[in-house]
This record gives structure tokens, sequence and C-alpha cells, in this order.
């Protein structure tokens, strides 16, 4: 398993890539964010992690970059940053990260969130189906169920879970819920109205749903 590493602090950069290499990944380090996007021209890795706080093209630009382009739209992708504020924090998840670590970290917090991040992404690409709590989700059929028992979702309530699964322990704002997922130009407090059905259907489930104040709506558990 490739990883595109963006640190510009050499000394981080060779001490992430030992424990890396260690963990088994295959490691290609850059100091800056122009060089990492013409190498992603020529092959693709399976994580980024980038550094927000390098020379030229920050991590943030990266970010945006790699979201906006086909190939590597759906490639999971770490922040490490020393900015600790919330706004950088919302900034670097609505840009389409899949975790944020704030410096200093441990390595093992930095190997053990990777995993988690590589574990999602995994179980959707390999089955489709995904487990949240005592219900099993499966995103192909657009089912929902507790033990075998139906959960009878809308179309619109399916789509919310599904987005906020692939986003799990993110917030996804009202505004992306709108435009991107449903597609619908409407006032935003009707995605409100769908997540409160959502919350009721799922039951114990639905407390993983939560709400983040001015942003939108991010699940993780409870």
């Amino acid at each position: 398993m490739k990883v595109f590493l963006l640190e510009d602090d050499t000394d981080l950069s060779e001490l992430l890539t030992y424990h890396l290499q260690k963990e088994g990944f295959e490691v290609v380090s850059f100091s800056k964010g122009v060089e990492l996007l013409e190498r992603v021209k020529e092959e693709k890795p399976s994580l980024f992690i980038l550094d927000v706080m390098v020379p030229s093209l920050d991590g943030f630009r990266v970010a945006n970059i790699l979201r906006s382009s086909p190939e590597t739209k759906d490639v999971p992708i770490i922040f490490l940053t020393a900015k600790t504020a919330e706004e950088d924090k919302l900034r670097g998840f609505e840009l389409g990260a899949d975790d944020y670590i704030t410096k200093p970290f441990s390595i093992k917090e930095l190997l053990a969130r990777i995993r988690a991040v590589m574990r999602r992404y995994g179980a959707l690409k390999e089955s489709g189906i995904v487990k949240l709590g005592s219900l099993t989700v499966d995103m192909e059929r657009m089912e929902v169920r507790r033990d075998k028992e139906p959960i009878n979702l809308t179309k619109t309530e399916f789509t919310i879970l599904k987005t906020l699964l692939e986003n799990y322990g993110k917030p996804v704002s009202r505004e992306y819920l709108l435009e991107q997922v449903l597609k619908k130009e409407v006032y935003d407090r009707t995605i409100d109205v769908h997540v409160k059905n959502l919350r009721e259907k799922l039951g114990k489930e639905g407390e993983w749903i939560k709400t983040v104040r001015g942003v939108g709506y991010k699940l993780e558990e409870a």
C-alpha cells in the first residue's frame, strides 16, 4: 500500500517514513506540494498524508486540487498540522479530509488513525456493507437492517446516511448535502427535517448523528 507524504520538516518526514515502512507501507515523501501533484500524474497512492503548513502550495490547496481530480477524488487524505483552531479543522474537513491530526502527536496515534481511515475505505470498497452499531447498512442495495428487521428509509434519508457514513467523524455542511447530495435548491432547514426523521428511524444509532453548530452534521459513535 503506497502513501504519498507531504512534509517539509526533514526530520519529521524521515521519522514518519521509518514508522510507516515498519507497518508495511511504501512511502514516497515530498517537501513541496507541486512535486506531489506532478508525481500523482504518474501514479496514484492509497493514502495522502499532507502537512498543511508547507511553503508555496500548502496542504489545503493541494487537497483541493486532489479532490477536484477524478483520478484522486476518492483517495483518503489525512492532514498533519500545527493549526489547532476549530475553523482550520472545519476547513480541512470541508476540503474532503478524512482525518485531521494536530501537532505534536504520537506515532501510535497516527498509525491507529491511519488504520481506522483505511478500514472505512476498505469496507466501502470491498463489500459495500458497513456496520453501524447493531445496524447493517448495504450501500449498494440501499438497505438498512437491525438483525433481520428492515428499517424503511426514504431515498433522501438513505442518501444523507450514506454521505455521513462516507465522511465518518467529520462535519458535512448543510450546503453540501443540499447542492451535492440532494441536488436541490431548497431552504436549508429541509435537511434538518430529513435528519430528524432519520434519527428517529435509526433508534439508538440515530444518536450518532450529531449537530455541528453553524455547519451541519457529522456521524460518529455516541
